[in-house]
């Protein structure tokens, strides 16, 4: 299974539209056969990126079918949840949405975050909760349902210190009281940054005055520092001092 897909891979073509004409027809397996292919596979996500590559259709495929079936298989519970409203699709995309499952952000140096500077990386697993979500809303909010994920901790930053950065996405962003919110308090959209799984513009929670407390308790963030953005599709990442490990952690049991 493994070999027939990589066979099928060819150089991407941007211009591609998978015409009769085009050349790069040749060889290709029907969507039928694609997706029994990537279901023995289980959704492989690396193999649904380099499909991708291959040509716009193939990108389509992936984007319509493969990703879905990726966040389906990867979070059932979450996506049927996120999908209850009568959606068919994800906001920003399925990629987008299975991007956020596996990956990481971090943020670069004079970025999001100032002057922290951490590698984005994959993740294996990534624990996704709507409770610690609900610490993240303002009292007003508290009817929208938001996904988070338990920080991801990247210990000893320099004068930084322990930190962690956690992402998350919310239900039917389009028509949520946040968004309603973020538009009332005149929020403005970052000048320069981009949600680093969907591309959008993202509005800063730090200033729109929405980081509740709850948050900050939620997270157990040291010296309460905590900030977090929300991009035009629902998109949530964000970073927060974690609190130093304790020495007594340390003892040896001889001790």
């Amino acid at each position: 299974m493994y070999y027939m897909v990589k066979k099928m891979i060819l150089t991407k073509q941007y211009r591609c539209v998978h015409s009769a004409s085009c050349q790069c027809t040749k060889g290709h397996l029907s969507e039928d056969v694609i997706f029994l292919v990537f279901q023995h596979l289980n959704w492989n996500p690396n193999l649904i990126a380099t499909l991708s590559c291959a040509c716009k259709w193939f990108d389509d495929i992936a984007k319509r079918v493969l990703w879905k079936e990726f966040c389906r298989t990867r979070a059932p519970k979450m996506m049927l949840d996120l999908q209850s409203s009568g959606s068919h699709s994800a906001d920003g995309n399925w990629r987008a949405l299975g991007k956020l499952l596996i990956f990481c952000s971090g943020c670069t140096q004079g970025g999001l975050f100032d002057n922290v500077e951490v590698p984005g990386h994959f993740v294996n697993k990534t624990r996704f909760s709507k409770t610690l979500g609900k610490s993240f809303l303002m009292p007003q909010c508290l009817n929208d349902v938001l996904y988070v994920s338990e920080p991801c901790e990247h210990i000893d930053q320099g004068e930084a210190g322990d930190l962690g950065f956690f992402r998350g996405i919310f239900k039917s962003f389009a028509s949520s009281n946040v968004k309603k919110m973020i538009v009332n308090r005149g929020a403005q959209l970052h000048p320069t940054e981009i949600c680093p799984y969907c591309k959008a513009k993202l509005w800063s929670m730090l200033q729109a005055n929405m980081i509740p407390q709850t948050a900050k308790c939620r997270l157990g963030s040291h010296k309460d520092y905590i900030e977090y953005y929300v991009c035009l599709n629902g998109h949530l990442l964000g970073v927060c001092t974690l609190l130093p490990l304790s020495d007594s952690e340390d003892v040896s049991e001889n001790e």
